[in-house]
């Protein structure tokens, strides 16, 4: 696992393995376009200062440091994706990653701390991605565009209930495996991904399944996969009569 390590306001990367793997503060944010995001390389070089998505990283890596965490993730700069295979691994990962972390930090870049009443407009509750962002991590605590802290999964519970149609003893922590099919295919029905092969990929983790990934199959055989892998799971229980791809 790679993760960033901030000195002196230089980001770098270290990469540690299986029980080496120290504590970690783990960010959650929308994307925006490819060219505003900093990059692996970007890191590497000490470059990305200029891009939009440099801010997010920064507040990442600092809030991990006054909450005592060495090091931090984020998806954009600590997998390699030029590389197919770490791609791969890292999305069949991600779930683990983020349960394991020791905070989730969300990003929310299009709320300010003027106007927090618009928290359940927030992008971040439609995207395919943020699911499981949301309801792997130990703690989950949500920040505005300028890096103030708004609140964590808990004292939102109300309105997260609300606007992801998750119940409340599923953001409480009830393991997901007690949940049927249907019930976790729903929360995903309204959320969106820029690959339409990432809606059946971001769902890995919520059905505690792994796959390769193959770009370019499309979204209904990506499903169809999906779908397979999920029966396996479960001991050849027939979930297919309640998999109905959203």
């Amino acid at each position: 696992m790679r993760l960033l390590h901030l000195l002196n306001d230089h980001l770098s990367v270290d990469e540690f393995y299986g029980t080496q793997i120290p504590p970690y503060g783990i960010l959650s944010h929308t994307w925006g376009s490819d060219s505003d995001e900093v990059t692996l390389k970007d890191i590497i070089d000490g470059a990305g200062q200029g891009k939009a998505g440099y801010r997010k990283i920064l507040f990442c890596a600092r809030q991990a440091a006054k909450d005592g965490l060495e090091y931090s993730w984020v998806d954009t700069c600590c997998i390699d994706k030029s590389s197919s295979a770490e791609l791969s691994e890292a999305i069949n990962s991600m779930f683990r990653w983020y349960r394991e972390a020791a905070k989730c930090y969300v990003y929310l870049s299009d709320i300010s701390t003027k106007d927090i009443h618009s928290f359940q407009a927030s992008r971040w509750f439609t995207r395919g991605w943020t699911l499981q962002e949301l309801l792997a991590p130990k703690v989950v605590d949500f920040y505005t565009v300028e890096g103030e802290y708004i609140g964590d999964r808990s004292s939102h519970m109300q309105e997260i209930e609300s606007v992801t149609r998750i119940p409340r003893h599923v953001l409480e922590g009830v393991p997901l495996s007690e949940l049927t099919v249907g019930e976790r295919l729903h929360w995903a029905t309204t959320r969106t991904t820029k690959r339409e092969e990432d809606r059946a990929y971001s769902l890995l983790g919520i059905f505690d399944v792994h796959m390769p990934l193959i770009y370019g199959e499309g979204s209904e055989k990506a499903f169809l996969r999906l779908q397979e892998e999920i029966s396996k799971s479960s001991s050849g229980k027939a979930y297919s009569r309640e998999f109905h791809p959203p």
